[in-house]
């Protein structure tokens, strides 16, 4: 197995391969990820949260994720949790995203 480092850059590049139908840019970017766990079994747990709560596509996204996690080899399991503290603003976009936008 790899170690516990390296998996989460796995995760992340994974995550950067996930897109909010509505929005052009990928969800690590957007800030959407709020935390990436991976205990010794390879277990995953990630926090991440959407841009609005009554977002339509919640359950669509969030299966998205856990299924790609998933797919990664090396990970046993993934848990999506959504969560809206604190709640999402642009400001926790990275910059690429907020040029992507027209924020910058």
């Amino acid at each position: 197995m790899t170690d516990k480092f390296e998996l989460e850059e796995r995760i992340v590049e994974v995550l950067k391969t996930v897109f909010d139908p509505e929005i052009p840019v990928n969800i690590y970017d957007l800030g959407l990820i709020y935390g990436v766990e991976v205990d010794d079994d390879a277990n995953v747990s990630i926090n991440m949260t959407l841009t609005a709560p009554g977002c339509s596509l919640a359950d669509f996204i969030v299966e998205d994720v856990r299924q790609r996690i998933e797919g990664i080899s090396d990970v046993r399991s993934a848990v999506v949790n959504l969560v809206f503290e604190p709640e999402w603003d642009k400001d926790m976009m990275s910059e690429e995203a907020k040029l992507e936008l027209g924020f910058i």
